[in-house]
C-alpha cells in the first residue's frame, strides 16, 4: 500500500522514538540497520523526514536523530505518510485510474473508498508515541524474528 520509502519512513521514525523516550538519540548507521534499508537511501528518507519537521537532527559529537517528547505525542502517522507519499493513498483510485469518482467509479471503487476511509482514520489518530511504546513493551517489533532462534 506504500511505498517503500514510505515503509522505510515509518519504520525509521518509530525506531528514533523508541530511543529518543529512552533519551538516546541513533545515528543513520544505527537507523539503517535497524530498519534493513541501504544507509544511502535511509539518508535520503531521514532528509524528508527532517525537512518535514517529524525528526530532529543534530550534528556533531553527540548527534544523532531524535524525536522530542513533545512531538511523539502529536506526530500522527499521516504525517510521516504525506511527507514521503503524498495523499495519494487516500485520495487515488484503487487500480491508478487518473479519472475515478463516484460519477465515473472504477470497478474497484465502492469497495476502495471504504478501505481508504479505514486506512485515514487510522493514519490520523495513531501517534508515533503509541507505536513507540508498543515496541519497547515488546508488543509491536519492527523486526521479525526467526522461530528457530
Amino acid at each position: 500500500m506504500f511505498s517503500k520509502a514510505c515503509e522505510y519512513g515509518i519504520r525509521a521514525s518509530i525506531f528514533i522514538a523508541t530511543k529518543s523516550s529512552e533519551g538516546v538519540r541513533v545515528g543513520i548507521k544505527d537507523v539503517a540497520k535497524e530498519i534493513d534499508s541501504p544507509e544511502p537511501f535511509t539518508a535520503k528518507i531521514m532528509q524528508i523526514l527532517t525537512k518535514s519537521g517529524i525528526i530532529h537532527s543534530a550534528k556533531g559529537v553527540g548527534g544523532g536523530f531524535e524525536v522530542s517528547n513533545q512531538a511523539l505525542r502529536s506526530i500522527k502517522l499521516i504525517q510521516i505518510v504525506d511527507a514521503i507519499d503524498g495523499d495519494s493513498i487516500y485520495k487515488g483510485c484503487g487500480i491508478g485510474l487518473k479519472e475515478c469518482s463516484e460519477v465515473h467509479p472504477c470497478p474497484v471503487h465502492n469497495q476502495f473508498k471504504k478501505i481508504r476511509e479505514l486506512l485515514l482514520t487510522m493514519l490520523t489518530t495513531t501517534t508515533l508515541e503509541e507505536l513507540a511504546l508498543g515496541v519497547n513493551s515488546g508488543d509491536f517489533h519492527l523486526k521479525i524474528f526467526s522461530q528457530n532462534k
